[in-house]
């Protein structure tokens, strides 16, 4: 299984400081945003990782990370030459899944869970797509999942919907199978101009090949100056507490 990390974007609702470094290079505790991504990744035996980012910004990204080497990976990077999306961006990892089942990741996601069961899970799964949900207190800032929970089953998916039927945000956490570079051939940009990672989704839903689970340890989306200081704060907490867990 492999491993694709979304870093691109312009970090807007982080500026001034990302006018200068992109924003997953920023820092949450005492290494890069970005950092946190790929140590879950690794733990969980995801060596071969591709980092998808803008051009401007790929030189920083290998001058910080390398080749991975130092941090149990193997890093290689493809640039998206415009902000297409999430499932645009996804396209320029299609020669480096080939026919293999990957995690996504959204880079600027920081959460406590392993991701170890979730992927096991995922591997037994004969196919299809699988979706990490957490319940938040503002879904209307996110996608938001209609569940079944009777059945198991995500009824559907809406992107940034007004009114939400639930509490159950879409985390930057995703698990595909290689079909998924079929369902974006077949998307059509949306009103902002985007090929939307919650119009793949939907598609493997309404397939039946879409199946999902709620992290149960803290996740935050590090894109705001505010949420990026909270990350380092919890970044902070869990350091603190595993130190305390080995001095006892």
């Amino acid at each position: 299984m492999k491993g694709v990390i979304l870093a691109g974007g312009t970090g807007t609702r982080l500026r001034p400081f990302t006018n200068i470094v992109n924003k997953h290079l920023l820092p949450v505790g005492e290494y890069p945003m970005i950092y946190w991504s790929i140590s879950k990744m690794v733990k969980c035996g995801i060596r071969d990782i591709l980092i998808i980012t803008n051009r401007g910004d790929l030189k920083d990204f290998k001058n910080i990370l390398g080749n991975g080497e130092n941090i149990g990976g193997n890093i290689e990077y493809k640039v998206q030459p415009y902000a297409g999306g999430i499932s645009h961006g996804l396209l320029y990892a299609k020669n480096f899944i080939k026919n293999e089942k990957f995690i996504l990741m959204l880079g600027d996601n920081i959460f406590e869970d392993s991701l170890v069961p979730y992927v096991k899970n995922f591997i037994n799964q004969t196919g299809g797509a699988k979706i990490l949900l957490k319940e938040v207190d503002d879904p209307k800032r996110f996608g938001v999942a209609t569940v079944d929970e009777s059945t198991g089953k995500i009824i559907s998916i809406v992107e940034k919907p007004q009114q939400p039927l639930s509490n159950f945000c879409v985390t930057g956490i995703y698990m595909y199978d290689s079909k998924v570079f079929n369902y974006i051939d077949s998307l059509t940009a949306s009103s902002r101009g985007e090929l939307e990672i919650t119009d793949v989704n939907n598609i493997y839903i309404l397939k039946n090949e879409m199946s999902y689970e709620i992290l149960q340890g803290w996740w935050i989306d590090a894109g705001t100056h505010a949420s990026l200081f909270k990350a380092n704060q919890l970044i902070q907490e869990q350091f603190n507490n595993t130190r305390n867990d080995n001095n006892e």
